[in-house]
């Protein structure tokens, strides 16, 4: 199962862009259909706004690699929470560094 350093953004429930978001470990199967985050079993899902949505709860979520000038959230409440475990990797991202996987950032 490939392991990404990623931006989720809770979409449901918050208006336009202002839910929580986190910098943390998602792993995604083979197919990369479904991705696991926190506890949550993600399914891949094009809306406007939304491209993977909570198996169980169905909340929208949006799932992208984290961006080095750290604009990842457009108008949310502020900076995304960064897990203990991905710190690390992502601090070591904005230096410069490429995201963990992948081989060109």
């Amino acid at each position: 199962m490939p392991r990404r350093l990623m931006f989720v953004q809770l979409k449901s429930g918050y208006g336009t862009d202002r839910g929580p978001s986190w910098i943390c470990w998602v792993d995604f199967t083979r197919s990369w259909a479904t991705a696991r985050f926190h506890g949550r079993e993600l399914r891949r899902w094009r809306v406007v706004g939304a491209n993977f949505y909570d198996a169980e709860t169905g909340e929208e979520f949006w799932v992208s690699g984290p961006k080095q000038d750290r604009t990842d959230t457009r108008y949310g409440p502020g900076a995304p929470e960064i897990d203990d475990d991905a710190r690390d990797a992502y601090e070591k991202f904005l230096n410069g560094a490429p995201l963990p996987g992948r081989t060109n950032g």
